[in-house]
């Protein structure tokens, strides 16, 4: 579903080159849910903004259900769903009046789109306050009308960036339920986050990612055999320590 080949992208600052993503190469298939993770400045949103083709990159390239990127991103754009914690809503529009606009948007017919909403909103939550003003919900709240809104053209591929940031307890509880939920439908997901707790809770495979260099890739036991650790934090931490020491650290 998701193939990512050599993505490299290249900041350049003045006479400094830096390099955000490195060489990063993984797939993720039908009904499997991929957590790409590292601390901040890791690469993992620049990588999401490559796969999604709204980001070129310097090197490299992502296919999504067999269209590239680079070459098509319409029609990659028109297959992706995303939820990021840096999205807004609209706040003079209703939940059910946002949800409708992007189903016009991603041309889901006016009949299909009334049925949509009714269901995704029922499975998130979100009928009690269906038709107030964005302005008037908490952040708990507007993160489940960014998950509802990236669902609504029925996407095959989910992409989620820190999609609990903020969120308390029962808001992540139910970001966790419909991950879940599209695992079972067959979807492709990608989690990119730095809470490493949530993501061994949630993913199948994971992707280690420091410095945007991809440094381990496994199921949770492949890593704890490998790594001789049995937490991700304690594999993240004996990472960064180690390549610390071989000068790949924090300039």
């Amino acid at each position: 579903m998701i193939s990512v080949v050599e993505l490299t992208k290249h900041f350049h600052v003045g006479h400094t080159t830096l390099v955000a993503v490195d060489r990063l190469s993984f797939r993720v298939e039908a009904g499997e849910v991929y957590g790409l993770l590292g601390p901040n400045g890791a690469g993992k949103t620049t990588t999401l903004w490559m796969v999604l083709g709204v980001l070129q990159p310097t090197a490299g390239y992502a296919e999504v259900d067999g269209y590239r990127s680079t070459d098509v991103p319409d029609a990659v754009k028109a297959r992706l769903g995303l939820v990021s914690a840096s999205a807004g809503v609209y706040p003079w529009l209703t939940p059910r009046e946002t949800l409708l606009f992007f189903a016009d948007l991603y041309h889901v017919p006016p009949e299909e789109a009334v049925e949509s909403v009714a269901r995704i909103s029922e499975r998130l939550g979100l009928t009690r306050f269906l038709d107030q003003r964005c302005a008037t919900l908490s952040t708990g709240q507007k993160q489940r009308v960014n998950l509802a809104r990236a669902l609504i053209h029925a996407p095959q591929i989910m992409l989620l960036d820190e999609p609990t940031r903020g969120l308390d307890v029962w808001g992540s509880k139910v970001i966790f339920d419909y991950v879940r939920h599209l695992r079972d439908a067959g979807k492709a997901v990608i989690v990119c986050t730095h809470r490493l707790d949530e993501a061994e809770r949630l993913c199948d495979r994971f992707g280690l990612l420091h410095h945007g260099r991809l440094l381990h890739e496994g199921t949770l036991a492949e890593l704890r055999a490998r790594t001789g650790c049995q937490s991700l934090t304690e594999m993240f931490l004996q990472l960064i320590e180690t390549t610390a020491g071989a000068g790949m650290g924090s300039p």
